[in-house]
């Protein structure tokens, strides 16, 4: 079985957004990507106060943890982007539109919010996949049963 995502960019009565599609669905492995601040790889925050670097920081995180799953942006079918305001907005478009290369993109919600984990963060960002599956996987392999990594 593979994955096969349809997008609906405007459901009969709803004005289509060229931000979002209002639906995706498919079939597949689900994965969920955990919230991602703009860390990098020792812990330390990326960009304080510069919205469209800490962008740039957390699709470049999502895109390390999608591929750990085996996944890619062309699998995500829902973002979630909590900002702490509005007006970053544009520059995680700007970041999101460099790693979706033009693919159709996911249903999204935004979310401004007071504050996040650590104060200099500005926007935080989760992700919701659905992968290919494999006809049959080894033992130890991804799709084999649940595997806890640390």
């Amino acid at each position: 079985m593979t994955s096969h995502l349809t997008h609906v960019p405007a459901p009969e009565g709803l004005a289509a957004s060229p931000q979002y599609s209002h639906v995706v669905w498919g079939t597949g492995r689900f994965v969920a990507i955990s919230g991602q601040c703009a860390f990098d790889a020792s812990g330390a925050v990326v960009g304080e106060g510069d919205a469209a670097a800490q962008a740039r920081q957390v699709f470049a995180n999502l895109e390390r943890c999608l591929a750990a799953a085996g996944a890619g942006f062309a699998d995500v079918v829902k973002l979630t982007y909590f900002v702490t305001d509005v007006a970053h907005l544009p520059a995680v478009r700007d970041a999101r539109d460099t790693y979706f290369a033009g693919a159709p993109l996911p249903a999204s919600s935004a979310v401004q919010v007071s504050a996040l984990v650590r104060p200099e963060l500005l926007l935080e960002i989760e992700a919701f996949a659905l992968v290919p599956e494999r006809a049959s996987a080894a033992p130890g392999e991804a799709g084999a049963g649940l595997r806890l990594l640390r």
